[in-house]
């Protein structure tokens, strides 16, 4: 399968988050979930002229049956085919075991997040350490987590449990293991707001950042208010670079289809043209509302030099 040396456009996770931090917006972490969907993503940004992350996670990939290969092969498959020339990064999200993220390296996939947040703070240290220096020796950015994020459908993550990313520990964090970005756990969870309600800590973000050199993460996008998260990533000083959106795709999609049940991936390949169709359409308006109104991506593509 073509490797992403033959794309000048799609890049790592360092260079898209370094061009958003300067231009104080942030890059949309989109999860199609279902690679018949990667194309939809793929086009939104095209069509919005706008970064993006094309994203899928450990749990994901095992709740929806797809290989990182796989994944990996429609990913470029699209990327050529669809001339995309937007700044494009192919990203692994919440991921626990080092042997998923050689998988994923070897498929082209530009940035992985090892994600040992459940574990004590040494052990933590150790494992992100490992995997940053096994990604960067393969020119490969990487992502860690410190703190907890809550999550309300366990499709990313295991655990409701959310504790908050301590600055003084982040730094300490970023300083042993050498990562490229630090999601941090401020307020936001995995998955769709019923109860509680997002409430982002910005004063515990500003210490982060005025602490790390790395770019922020905030993962659990989906259903935070925009306003909320404008201010997350116009924070003086620096904010948030990356925001991870799911959840609103999958259920933009199943809408569409007119269903409310998750499908796996071979499901959704089995859909008649015109049922595809509808819900790429479905996700390309998504992403692109996200892009245009929630991290205020849209137009940025000309910034990257590629």
């Amino acid at each position: 399968m073509p490797k992403h040396t033959e794309f000048n456009n799609v890049i790592t996770l360092k260079q898209a988050l370094e061009t958003a931090e300067a231009g104080r917006f942030a890059v949309g972490s989109f999860s199609p979930r279902y690679t018949p969907m990667i194309a939809a993503v793929l086009e939104a940004g095209q069509q919005a002229k706008s970064p993006l992350i094309v994203q899928i996670s450990q749990k994901e990939l095992i709740r929806y049956g797809i290989t990182p290969a796989e994944f990996g092969e429609e990913f470029y498959r699209m990327v050529g085919q669809l001339n995309i020339t937007v700044p494009v990064v192919l990203h692994l999200d919440h991921t626990k075991e080092l042997k998923v993220i050689a998988e994923a390296i070897d498929a082209g996939f530009t940035s992985v997040m090892i994600d040992a947040s459940e574990k004590p703070f040494a052990e933590n240290v150790k494992e992100s350490k490992e995997a940053a220096d096994y990604a960067h020796a393969r020119g490969v950015s990487v992502e860690a987590e410190l703190g907890m994020i809550g999550t309300t459908d366990y499709v990313e993550t295991d655990k409701d449990e959310e504790l908050y990313t301590d600055p003084q520990e982040a730094a300490e964090f970023v300083r042993l293991t050498g990562i490229d970005a630090l999601a941090v756990s401020c307020g936001t969870a995995h998955g769709v707001y019923n109860v509680k309600q997002p409430k982002i800590d910005y004063d515990r973000l500003s210490a982060i950042s005025a602490l790390t050199p790395v770019h922020l993460v905030l993962h659990g996008g989906s259903g935070v208010p925009a306003d909320m998260m404008r201010q997350a990533y116009r924070l003086p000083g620096g904010g948030v670079s990356k925001v991870n959106i799911a959840t609103d795709l999958e259920l933009a999609l199943l809408a569409a289809l007119g269903r409310e049940e998750r499908m796996t991936n071979a499901e959704c390949r089995a859909l008649s043209a015109e049922q595809l169709a509808s819900g790429r359409e479905a996700v390309k308006l998504t992403v692109i509302d996200k892009m245009e109104h929630f991290v205020c991506s849209a137009g940025e593509a000309g910034r990257f030099i590629l």
